[in-house]
Order: structure tokens, then C-alpha cells, then sequence
């Protein structure tokens, strides 16, 4: 039997909480299902372009934050671009923007990959 897993609604709550916490400004730009879909984040750094992660599980269960941009980072277009064609596939999808030029994130204990 798999672990129980937090509802996308309190993941996000938990992303914007610590955003607040880092006076990181923070915004859901989407509001998916309280209790499925899975949740987007946009990393923008303003001029220095965009990033977007996917959540996954890894083998064991956990969670980890992937590339949904296959270059890194990407124009804010394109940013658009790949979190449309995600909501055209999961219609419940939350997605959270955060605003920092320095790319600077708050998750520090869910490792988001490097940037390429």
C-alpha cells in the first residue's frame, strides 16, 4: 500500500507559505481540483526568462520537482506555451508563479534540478 499523499490544495498552500516566509511574491495563476491534478510551478525571473517544474514521484514514492521545460529556461511565452499544453492534459492543474530575478526558490527540501 503506497503512502498517503497531500492534496494538491495543501501543496500549494504550503508553496505560497513559504514564499511568504522568504518575501518571495507568490501567486496562484491557477486553481486546479482540491483533490487531484497535479501542481505547476513557474519560476520567473523577469528578464532572465522562465522556468517550469512538474512534480513526480521517484521509484520510492517521494516527491521531486522535474524540467517541464525541456531547455531550461525558456521566454515567458514559451513558459505559457508548455503550461497550457499541460493544463490541455490534466484539466485539474494548479499552477504557482514565483517571482524572483535571482531564481531564487523556497523549496529548499524538495531539490529542484539544476538549471541548464
Amino acid at each position: 500500500m503506497s503512502p498517503p499523499r497531500l492534496r494538491p490544495e495543501l501543496w500549494v498552500k504550503a508553496i505560497l507559505r513559504l514564499c511568504a516566509t522568504r518575501d518571495l511574491p507568490a501567486f496562484v495563476v491557477r486553481k486546479g481540483d482540491a483533490d487531484a491534478g497535479a501542481v505547476l510551478l513557474k519560476l520567473n525571473r523577469l528578464e532572465h526568462g522562465s522556468l517550469v517544474f512538474s512534480q513526480t514521484r521517484d521509484i520510492d514514492g517521494n516527491m521531486r520537482w522535474i524540467h517541464a521545460t525541456a531547455a531550461g529556461t525558456v521566454t515567458d511565452a514559451e513558459a505559457e506555451g508548455v503550461i497550457a499544453r499541460h493544463i490541455d492534459r490534466d484539466p485539474d492543474l494548479w499552477v504557482v508563479e514565483i517571482e524572483d530575478r535571482l531564481g531564487r526558490h523556497p523549496i529548499d527540501d524538495w531539490p529542484l534540478p539544476p538549471e541548464r
